[in-house]
């Protein structure tokens, strides 16, 4: 279905996209060759990682105002007042919001922390379904890896849910990849609608999300509730998933519909 929110250069593929036909291969391809990215970008990530916690500062206050000129001033300021209590360590000054090009580096970085590699990690070991090493998969992982600032804007972005899907994914025991199509369906834009009405970050039909108890009204729409379109999208794959007994083809059903996949398996038998 064709997307309001922009993933990717389309002016060279206007026309495949316009293409309904070819869309759930081309997205499923899309996922595939980011999974693949995903899975090289952690793979050279993967070095020792040092979780050493550095000391307390146990420096008495004398010789944290002779290191800080602002320490010192508090210090006699308050030296009067107080009977030789511990000066409080000294605040971290906020910092500003991270770049597209510091959350990629902070990706491939050999001195990543282990909070932040940890989901990531997390993600990547849980990757199950099988590689399909074919011309068009190469080709989309190839666009990604060029793509480094696409990339690491959608990590941005996808870093407030993705946490709470791999969670869900790993209790239902469904392949962690699958936390990666709200980048492909949405960019991770719970507010994304497109031309055919899908809404939400899992690009969910009216008539699919009340299907899967999605509620829909004046004041209400859950197909762009995080926690709620989740559930409805792990339910309509692991429904899919039972139904063709491959997550590739319950991937294309996804998008294409389940009798469309249906038909066309019957077609090739």
């Amino acid at each position: 279905m064709p997307l309001a929110y922009p993933l990717m250069p389309y002016e060279p593929l206007k026309l495949q996209w316009k293409q309904q036909r070819k869309l759930p291969a081309l997205r499923m391809m899309l996922l595939i060759g980011l999974c693949a990215f995903a899975s090289l970008v952690l793979a050279q990530a993967a070095s020792p990682v040092n979780a050493s916690i550095p000391p307390a500062n146990t420096a008495s206050p004398n010789e944290l105002a002779a290191q800080s000129p602002a320490l010192k001033l508090s210090t006699q300021v308050v030296a009067p007042t107080l009977d030789a209590q511990p000066l409080p360590s000294a605040l971290p000054m906020p910092q500003a919001a991270p770049n597209p090009e510091q959350i990629l580096n902070a990706l491939t970085s050999p001195e990543i922390t282990p909070v932040a590699q940890n989901l990531w990690d997390r993600m990547r070991s849980g990757f199950s379904m099988p590689t399909l090493d074919t011309a068009l998969a190469n080709d989309k992982t190839q666009w990604y890896a060029k793509q480094p600032d696409y990339v690491a804007r959608m990590a941005q972005r996808g870093g407030q849910y993705l946490f709470h899907i791999v969670e869900e994914l790993e209790k239902r025991g469904m392949p962690t990849e699958l936390a990666l199509l709200p980048f492909v369906e949405s960019a991770f834009n719970p507010l994304a609608v497109s031309s055919a009405k899908a809404a939400g970050m899992w690009q969910f039909m009216p008539a699919t999300g009340k299907h899967f108890n999605l509620k829909q009204n004046v004041w209400q729409d859950d197909r762009r509730g995080v926690v709620e379109s989740t559930r409805a999208a792990l339910d309509y794959l692991q429904k899919l998933h039972g139904m063709f007994g491959d997550w590739h083809l319950a991937l294309a059903a996804y998008n294409w519909g389940e009798g469309s996949v249906q038909r066309a398996i019957n077609k090739n038998k």
